[in-house]
Order: structure tokens, then C-alpha cells, then sequence
């Protein structure tokens, strides 16, 4: 594992993974990508493990892709073929997962934070996180997997228009299970986790695969989603 990522073991089966750009708001540069691909990679072959909790080092979750890359990409062609090849590969790993992964939203999920945080099965929320996909205003959204969780108005409605939603609204709209305090959050998502370990890890991966086939996302490039 890479220094930008963290990787522990926090109860019985359950580990947690913690991006730690910090410095960026744990913007998703094409080498944090990667690495938190091959870690969720490690992890699903791990029969130790059972559920996964994912969440954000400092005040923010994720602010979205490294916008600063994108600069690199607009004048070398290789750096923008990498740039996708880990984009796309990112989101199949995360869409595919095939163990329960948990959110620990701690703060604000903008653009591509906010698609981390809705390709996660169960979304804990604190009180300072807010969702958007300014994004929509340069360039693609990834749509499916949050039409999936809050269905077709509310997804058409924060796609097109970039809104703003706070952790209380993202609740009363069930794209989150509960809205506590920062100090709180990653503990509240344990908890969680360590009710879903009352089942075996085969049993959890079976119902992980249900959901997967019931929501069926395509496996399909970034830019499709």
C-alpha cells in the first residue's frame, strides 16, 4: 500500500481504509486512484475480511478527480490515455466490490467524492458534509449508480443542476443511513460493519452479489456511467 492510503484492521473482519491526501482534500490523482484500486483488490481476496469501511483523512472525504491532472492530460496524450485507463478502472473495482463497503462521509463529497461515496453499499454521514457534482458545469457526471440509490427526479435533479445537498437532506432522501458528528462518524460506520459481520463472509458475498445483479450498473467506461 502506498502512503496515500490506510489500511487497518479496526474489529473482527472489518478494515479500514482511509484516503490520506489531506493536503488536496484527498483529490483522486491517478496514483491514489491505483492505489486505492489494488487495495480494495487485496482486500476482496482477503478471507479475513468481511466488510470494508472507506473514508477521508482531515475535514474532507474527497473533493473529486485531481483537476490538476487534467491540465497534464489537455497536452500529452499518454498522460490523458493513463488518466482514463485508471478512471475507468477505478470505478469498475469500486462497482464490483464484492464484499459490503461502508462510507464514512466526513466531511464534504464534491464531484467524483460524491461518486465515491454513492458507489459505496451503505453512506454514514457527519454533520459538515455536503454533496454536489459542481462538475456538471465542464463535463460529464457519472449518473447510474446514484440513480440506483435515490431513483430517476433526484438524480435527474442533482446531475443537471449541480445542487448542493446538505448531510440532513441527503438523509430525508435515504442517499445516507444516518447523520452524526464528525468525532463520530468512522466509529458509527464500525458499528455498522460489525453488525453485517453477524453473518459469515460467504453469506454477505452472496447478498453483496444480488445487489450487484439488481442494480445492474454495466461495466462500462467512466464516461458512460
Amino acid at each position: 500500500m502506498t502512503s496515500e492510503i490506510g489500511v487497518e484492521t479496526v474489529a473482527d473482519r472489518v478494515a479500514l481504509v482511509t484516503l490520506r491526501r489531506p493536503e488536496r482534500r484527498n483529490a483522486l490523482s491517478i496514483a491514489l486512484r491505483d492505489a486505492l484500486s489494488d487495495t480494495l483488490d487485496t482486500l476482496a481476496d482477503d478471507e479475513a475480511v468481511s466488510v470494508v469501511v472507506l473514508t477521508g483523512e482531515g475535514p474532507v472525504f474527497c473533493s473529486g478527480f485531481d483537476l490538476k491532472e487534467f491540465d497534464t492530460a489537455a497536452a500529452d496524450l499518454a498522460f490523458d490515455r493513463a488518466l482514463w485507463a485508471s478512471s475507468d478502472r477505478y470505478h469498475a473495482t469500486l462497482l464490483q466490490f464484492p464484499l459490503p463497503l461502508i462510507a464514512a462521509v466526513n466531511g464534504p463529497a464534491i464531484a467524483g467524492g460524491f461518486d465515491l461515496a454513492v458507489c459505496c453499499d451503505l453512506r454514514i454521514a457527519s454533520t459538515t458534509t455536503v454533496f454536489s457534482h459542481p462538475e456538471f458545469a465542464w463535463g460529464d457526471v457519472v449518473y447510474s449508480p446514484l440513480h440506483e440509490l435515490v431513483g430517476g427526479a433526484i438524480a435527474r435533479e442533482l446531475v443537471l443542476t449541480g445542487r448542493t445537498i446538505s448531510a440532513h437532506e441527503a438523509l430525508a432522501l435515504h442517499l445516507v443511513s444516518r447523520v452524526v458528528t464528525p468525532e463520530t462518524v468512522v466509529e458509527v460506520a464500525i458499528d455498522h460493519a460489525k453488525l453485517m459481520t453477524q453473518s459469515t463472509r460467504e453469506l454477505l458475498r452472496r447478498s453483496k452479489a444480488k445487489i450487484l445483479a439488481r442494480a445492474g450498473i454495466a461495466n462500462a467506461p467512466t464516461l458512460e456511467l
